[in-house]
């Protein structure tokens, strides 16, 4: 288990990297939701900042001072067991509580929580109990999920902008591949699937590692670049029947798409809307801001398949992974004897294994310490805001 210095520091430094992410922004960027996947920048600062108060604070310091009565009101996101709370698609008309109330209320808890973990393990001679502990992780994490949702909400929002604004110089989005394209091989077989060392944090939904049996398949090395992309709109891809799924196909016409999310082609060049403004497309970039839809249609026009989440895991080892979420062709489900946590903390993932697919890999988004090889991020299919890119698989 890790040791309190080291999970208080843990602690600090998640906190802090958090700010560190809305410094770019002016203070009218806070409140804006263009979008209900789209939440306000202020938002996340709050929510993050409700998760210590509600399940550690509340439950475990004794005499501990709420913030403001309503900000678990204002702040909570899914938890039905916590109680009412703000509808998601009207996050973005809460002009108040203002942004700098919002940063006091992140203080004052990262204030209190530190102070409380401290005294704890000065005053007890067992340290912190696991209990407080795993909920601890679980909320440093939880923090961690949300700065990847805000760096991604944050470029929607500026994205939307008609000035197409941007964010900073210094987010490199577009990581280049200098391997040469291969396809891994990869032999019938049993493989065990899932977290296997508990010594180190992991989702529920990791656990249960278990037996699969695969077949003989090949996975490539290598993600697909904007260039190849490119090919599959030239070709026709979005107006060809043949490569889609009919619900794919009812969301191309439904929202007139014909590109990955921001893309523009000005004057018959194509360009990109990146966290650095707006850009020529780099086209040896991995494409990215696709849907689970425009990845499958590109799988078939390719005569290839998107890998299942179980294939990537086996063959992750064999290639860099972790700029762009990775689809698979896997239901988001749960493992062989997965059970729920009781009470609110068995929300945070159970409740949508449904209508999902899953995803591998992680992002350039993804936070420092917060990815590994059995992590299961899942989405809906017809989501693009995130940095989601395909892997080919045959």
């Amino acid at each position: 288990m890790i040791a309190t210095h080291t999970l208080v520091s843990f602690f600090l430094e998640t906190r802090q990297h958090t700010e560190n992410i809305c410094k770019p922004l002016e203070i009218e960027d806070y409140v804006v939701q263009p979008i209900v996947d789209v939440s306000p920048p202020k938002w996340h600062l709050g929510h993050t900042t409700w998760f210590f108060e509600e399940f550690i604070l509340k439950p475990h310091k004794p005499n501990y001072q709420l913030f403001h009565e309503d900000f678990a009101f204002v702040f909570n996101s899914y938890y039905e067991n916590v109680g009412k709370r703000v509808v998601r698609n009207d996050r973005g008309n809460l002009s108040r509580p203002g942004v700098a109330k919002v940063y006091d209320y992140r203080q004052y808890v990262t204030n209190e929580m530190r102070d409380f973990l401290l005294n704890l393990s000065a005053n007890s001679e067992e340290d912190i109990s696991p209990e407080i502990k795993e909920v601890l992780l679980i909320g440093i994490h939880h923090e961690k999920q949300h700065q990847e949702l805000l760096t991604t909400d944050i470029k929607y929002i500026l994205g939307n902008n008609p000035l197409l604004p941007k964010y900073d110089d210094s987010f490199n989005e577009n990581p280049l591949q200098n391997a040469q394209q291969k396809w891994i091989e990869i032999k019938e077989g049993i493989y065990e699937i899932g977290h296997k060392n508990l010594e180190e944090f992991c989702y529920d939904n990791e656990l249960g590692r278990h037996k699969v049996y695969l077949q003989d398949y090949k996975i490539s090395n290598k993600l697909v670049t904007n260039a190849k992309y490119l090919e599959f709109i030239n070709a026709n891809g979005y107006k060809d029947f043949n490569l889609w799924h009919a619900e794919g196909l009812d969301w191309v016409k439904q929202n007139n798409i014909s590109a990955p999310m921001y893309w523009h082609n000005i004057e018959g060049e194509w360009h990109q809307y990146t966290l650095k403004g707006l850009q020529k497309l780099n086209l040896e970039a991995p494409v990215s801001h696709i849907s689970y839809y425009e990845a499958f249609a590109f799988t078939q026009w390719k005569e290839c398949r998107l890998p299942t989440e179980f294939e990537w895991e086996v063959a992750q080892q064999n290639f860099e992974w972790g700029s762009r979420w990775e689809w698979t062709e896997s239901a988001y489900l749960p493992y062989p004897g997965y059970t729920k946590a009781p009470g609110a903390i068995g929300e945070y993932n159970g409740k949508f294994m449904v209508n999902q697919k899953v995803l591998r890999g992680g992002s350039v988004a993804t936070s420092p310490k917060h990815t590994r090889a059995t992590y299961r991020n899942f989405f809906q299919t017809n989501l693009r805001w995130q940095f989601t890119g395909i892997r080919l698989a045959k």
